[in-house]
């Protein structure tokens, strides 16, 4: 973890986020990426691109640049590798880029919570940034003072498609020094006996040194009620899922896990992009 990426709008939701990027960095010698990203009608975009002084752009872009300055005063960054910038981009877009293009190790964003992700601190675009980000994306939606991961659930249908978010999901763990559980969560609509469950989960295991763990098969009434439980039930401090690109978050069993998920649990969650 070297490279973390926040965004920021400047609201208390995503200071939460830069606050846990903090910590992380300081427990990981990392560096932070903090970045605000302006996004522009189509005609103050191509002023921009021929260099074009256009008082309301200039406006926004030196406050923008203030805040980011007083976002850098901040006592819980001293004494760590903060960068900051400003982008004239489309939120999603850029966001993604960047990461792509700095190598950032993920992604940390905060999170309303009240709507979903279509209320993510910068609007409906950051449910784009989820579902296509390269690098994993944890969401912040409280303030945390002491950000730890003792405990971290890992919600999956196992699948052949999991093996590559999986590895990220190890290192990720690893990094934290948290102890995983995995759970495969059984419902009305998509229910596997005990021992089909295990053997799936057994079967998907082999190859990894996944370390520390258990493996859990819990059933509910449907998937995102069952994570939530679950991860109230092992006391999580953080929880695990995939996205699948083109349709949000990752199909588990024979659906899709409804947005939801990240209204009704207050946890920290992070996703990894299959």
């Amino acid at each position: 973890m070297k490279r973390i990426l926040v965004p920021t709008d400047f609201s208390d939701h995503a200071e939460y986020a830069l606050k846990v990027a903090a910590q992380i960095a300081r427990e990981n010698d990392s560096e932070i990426m903090l970045v605000h990203m302006l996004e522009l009608p189509h005609e103050a975009s191509d002023a921009v691109g021929s260099g074009s002084d256009i008082p309301e752009i200039m406006f926004f872009k030196n406050k923008a640049i203030q805040n980011l300055d007083d976002l850098m005063d901040a006592p819980y960054l001293d004494g760590l590798n903060v960068s900051e910038a400003v982008h004239f981009s489309k939120a999603s877009e850029g966001i993604t880029a960047l990461a792509k293009k700095h190598e950032a190790d993920f992604i940390v964003m905060g999170s309303h919570g009240a709507s979903g992700y279509k209320e993510l601190f910068i609007g409906s675009n950051a449910e784009k940034i989820v579902r296509t980000s390269e690098v994993p994306v944890l969401v912040i939606k409280n303030e945390i003072p002491e950000f730890r991961v003792h405990n971290m659930v890992f919600a999956s249908d196992f699948s052949a498609e999991i093996r590559k978010p999986f590895t990220q999901l190890l290192a990720l763990a690893k990094g934290f020094g948290a102890k995983l559980h995995l759970v495969m969560i059984n419902t009305p609509n998509s229910f596997k006996p005990t021992h089909v469950a295990e053997r799936i989960m057994t079967e998907f295991l082999d190859g990894f040194e996944v370390g520390e763990h258990s493996r859990h098969i819990y059933n509910d009434i449907n998937v995102e009620k069952g994570i939530i439980n679950f991860a109230n039930t092992m006391n999580a401090d953080l929880v695990g899922m995939c996205t699948h690109g083109r349709t949000g978050f990752a199909h588990f069993f024979n659906g899709s896990i409804s947005e939801d998920l990240v209204n009704h649990t207050v946890r920290p969650v992070v996703t990894f992009k299959i």
